[in-house]
């Protein structure tokens, strides 16, 4: 258990570099291929990154396995808020770029987060699918500037971004446990869909 939460805390700093990059860039384009060196740290090292590990519980559901991937949760949460708020303090443009974005991100409807963190789910399991059962990095450097630039709602990232933003609010909460759902949502979806096809193969 503490592998996992030591492993959850690496992982949030390395979306907090990931973050803080894709906020510093003015070209989006570059902040969001930047932002891919996150999750090739992630992938290599084997971190425990929330968004990456919740598609596998459709496989290996002990309570066991929902305990460590609470944990790792926890981590990430732990250092990306502060992460943000530290950043922000010693290099402010990047603050105020993320009180921008957080301000927009809570004027979002319910179900419009939903959809986004969902779609972002699924291209965050689609990467992580990639490195580990095809021993590629290609998933990570498409599928991570596909949910950049589309709006999709990282739960993790935007605990940087909300971090940094300094909102601290019930409303931000509820933002960020809708994006955790999504995301939730999206990483199970493609398991879920792909079991007839295991099934079938035995």
């Amino acid at each position: 258990m503490l592998r996992k939460l030591s492993d959850g805390l690496l992982a949030g700093f390395m979306v907090s570099f990931g973050s803080a990059i894709f906020l510093a860039c003015d070209v989006k384009y570059v902040g969001a291929f930047l932002f891919c060196i996150a999750l090739v740290v992630i992938c290599n090292e084997g971190y425990n990154l929330f968004t990456g590990k919740v598609g596998y519980m459709v496989e290996n559901h002990k309570k066991e396995d929902f305990s460590l991937l609470l944990i790792g949760l926890f981590g990430n949460a732990v250092v990306t808020c502060l992460a943000g708020m530290a950043i922000a303090y010693a290099v402010p443009e990047i603050g105020e770029k993320a009180l921008v974005l957080c301000t927009a991100k809570l004027e979002q409807e319910f179900f419009q987060t939903l959809i986004r963190a969902i779609f972002c789910g699924i291209l965050m399991y689609l990467a992580v699918c990639l490195f580990k059962e095809h021993h590629t990095p290609l998933g990570i450097f498409f599928c991570i500037p596909v949910f950049s630039l589309s709006g999709y709602e990282h739960s993790i990232a935007n605990m940087f971004y909300f971090g940094a933003s300094g909102i601290v609010s019930l409303e931000a909460f509820k933002f960020i446990c809708v994006a955790i759902l999504g995301n939730s949502i999206g990483g199970m979806l493609f398991p879920v869909l792909k079991l007839p096809r295991k099934l079938g193969n035995k």
